[in-house]
């Protein structure tokens, strides 16, 4: 008797790497303000404000990639394309608030034009990864279907 597990496919593999940078893109710093002679440092990560859902769909973009495996050989229903669309646009969704809530703020002031990179690697990443969580949905609705 053999087992026969569902192929990850490419799709899912671009979701868990979605899953894993905007996990990790939401604990480093999205924004960071001073620093210079005399004023300190101040600085945030995606789990503040509205941030904090878009870790949560990296996280739930994770367990629904694991979900499958999870629960043995019969089919999900959550486990569709579809899903993984929902998660990425309740993540932009989430994303764009909390930059325009940080315009709002001032945080997003800078001296020089490279700092732009470098005072929030963790909005890039996590931006990032919502782009590529978007990608392994449409990818995963031109896969074909597995009962």
């Amino acid at each position: 008797m053999t087992m026969q597990r569902r192929p990850l496919g490419r799709g899912r593999t671009l979701a868990t790497l979605a899953g894993l940078a905007i996990v990790v893109g939401c604990v480093l710093p999205w924004w960071t303000v001073g620093g210079t002679t005399g004023i300190p440092a101040v600085s945030g990560n995606g789990l503040d404000g509205s941030g904090i859902v878009v870790f949560l769909v990296g996280i739930a973009t994770l367990a629904l990639v694991a979900l499958p495996y999870a629960a043995g050989d019969r089919p999900l229903g959550v486990d569709r394309w579809l899903s993984f669309a929902l998660l990425a646009a309740a993540g932009w969704l989430a994303f764009v608030v909390r930059i325009a809530v940080l315009i709002g703020n001032g945080a997003f002031q800078f001296s020089e034009p490279a700092q732009v990179f470098t005072n929030g690697p963790g909005l890039w990443l996590a931006g990032a990864g919502l782009v590529m969580l978007a990608r392994a949905a449409y990818t995963m609705s031109r896969e074909p279907r597995y009962r």
